[in-house]
């Protein structure tokens, strides 16, 4: 079962994205506090969006996708980027995440958007061999680059 999440859902997507930052074994890295969450997810102008994936059965959550919209100039409109897809070890192989991006596609497709995108560590092969029988395909003509802290500061705050 997929529902969109709802401000009642904070806790839960904070501690998802925690046990996700494990995972990717960076958990010095997330950062975000549940007020951030709220704010991104449900504040004045939302930024983001949130999926909960539920146990059929139990109706226990057991995983979420969390996404924004970005927007292509060639094409001319907009898509979906996924910044975090997570299924707890212990439901995955479930449907979980297929639901969670059949969910996705499907507002693509209902709104017209001509893109649903996200990045994948490269040691992730149980998520990259998941994806590509999916049908999605690595974009391996471009590399990602980031600005964060002293970078972003000094080039932000500099003078030009």
């Amino acid at each position: 079962m997929i529902r969109t999440a709802t401000p009642d859902d904070i806790p839960l997507i904070h501690t998802l994205v925690r046990e996700l930052a494990e995972y990717e074994k960076a958990p010095q890295e997330a950062k975000a506090t549940q007020e951030q969450l709220r704010e991104a997810l449900f504040g004045e102008r939302p930024a983001a969006y949130a999926h909960i994936a539920a146990d059929d059965v139990t109706g226990e959550a057991v995983g979420f996708a969390l996404w924004f919209l970005n927007f292509s100039t060639w094409r001319g409109v907009h898509g979906i980027y996924l910044e975090d897809l997570y299924v707890r070890p212990r439901a995955r192989g479930g449907g979980h995440g297929k639901a969670l991006l059949r969910e996705l596609a499907r507002i693509c497709v209902e709104r017209g958007y001509e893109r649903l995108e996200w990045s994948v560590l490269n040691w992730n092969r149980p998520a990259i061999d998941f994806y590509e029988s999916l049908g999605a395909r690595p974009q391996d003509e471009w590399t990602v680059y980031r600005l964060t802290d002293g970078a972003l500061a000094e080039l932000g705050g500099g003078e030009s």
